[in-house]
């Protein structure tokens, strides 16, 4: 009978032994992970971008349906990487410090979601409160993220998760640059903004050449793969159209944004993003 009990005994404990083996976080799993919580920073840049381009009168009913898509798009990420999403190849999150972190995230998302929900549906775009609103989303998203990176490198010893966090960074400045820009030509704290906007530049510009060429400062090793590195080039193409608009308008001593330049960020911007995102894609699969 003691056998008995005994084998129960280590079956049970076998059995508790390979639950929690399937329970842990993968390589290639984090490396998703930290891939969609990144874009999150993105999402809500862009959705920012898409308000104030219907603020200035700039294709509205196309940007309250990309609006539309965008918010979906983050509210599904959202619970995903909260409860677990096997179309999205992630698992639930059970660090309670990422748990903590995400709840905080839920919380100003229902206020940001409630702004955003009202222009889709064809109400005017409150210019103040999304400025206000979008940036403890976009910073809290953000610890998100660095937290996510730090329980990779301890779990799983995941080193590559920085460089997919900094790459994934560049997204979400795409669409940040596009937003201070709008914001400018919106009249809303012109100066504060035009040198939020030197500042994105400039980072955008500092780390595109960090993760080809390296950055000790940013903790970039320099990209050897060839793919990665073209990738990198197509992006380096389309900034440099980009980079002269942004160079333009954050000039302090320049005036509101012309038309022409609001139509050729609009144009410009998604391009940029389009391409950026896929080299993330490539690094997050070389995991």
């Amino acid at each position: 009978m003691r056998r008995v009990i005994l084998g129960f005994v280590i079956a049970a404990m076998l059995c508790l032994g390979f639950v929690g083996e399937s329970l842990a976080t993968t390589v290639k799993e984090y490396a998703v992970i930290i891939n969609l919580a990144g874009r999150q920073r993105m999402l809500t840049q862009k959705m920012s971008k898409e308000m104030f381009l219907v603020a200035n009168g700039v294709e509205v009913a196309n940007n309250r349906e990309a609006l539309k898509k965008t918010i979906a798009l983050f509210d599904t990420t959202l619970k995903g990487l909260i409860k677990g999403d096997k179309a999205l190849g992630i698992p639930a999150t059970i660090g309670k410090g990422e748990l903590r972190q995400m709840g905080k995230v839920e919380g100003l998302w229902a206020e940001f979601k409630t702004l955003a929900d009202s222009v889709v549906s064809g109400g005017s775009v409150p210019v103040a409160k999304v400025a206000e609103l979008n940036l403890p989303l976009l910073k809290n998203m953000n610890t998100a993220v660095r937290l996510y990176e730090k329980a990779a490198k301890k779990e799983v010893s995941m080193a590559a998760g920085a460089v997919i966090n900094l790459a994934g960074k560049q997204r979400m400045l795409t669409q940040k640059m596009s937003k201070e820009l709008l914001l400018v030509a919106l009249g809303h704290n012109v100066d504060e903004n035009k040198i939020n906007l030197k500042k994105s530049g400039s980072l955008f510009d500092r780390t595109l050449k960090g993760l080809k060429s390296g950055d000790e400062d940013l903790g970039l090793p320099a990209t050897t793969d060839a793919a990665i590195n073209a990738q990198l080039d197509t992006v380096s193409g389309l900034w440099k159209e980009f980079k002269p608009l942004v160079d333009k308008v954050s000039d302090i001593d320049s005036g509101s944004p012309a038309k022409a330049d609001i139509e050729k960020m609009a144009k410009l911007n998604l391009p940029l993003l389009k391409e950026m995102n896929k080299a993330v894609k490539m690094y997050e699969k070389a995991q």
